[in-house]
């Protein structure tokens, strides 16, 4: 996933009701990519969410596998 694709996921979550009042965006421009897929990967599981790569990975498999769904 790209730098960008991570952000704006990020932008997502913060906009959640779990985050209201903090701020988990500004820590991005000191993290490395890797990092920042674990922050935001992190970030998803505490706000209920499925996580992107999770969610990535089921939207890949429907693709592969329509007649399954």
């Amino acid at each position: 996933m790209t730098r960008l694709a991570l952000l704006e996921r990020l932008k997502e979550v913060q906009q959640m009701p779990r985050y209201a009042g903090r701020d988990i965006t500004t820590i991005s421009a000191v993290l490395s990519n890797e990092a920042l897929a674990k922050h935001v990967g992190v970030c998803e599981e505490a706000a209920g969410v499925t996580p992107m790569f999770a969610r990535r990975a089921g939207k890949e498999a429907e693709q592969a596998h329509p007649d399954r769904v």
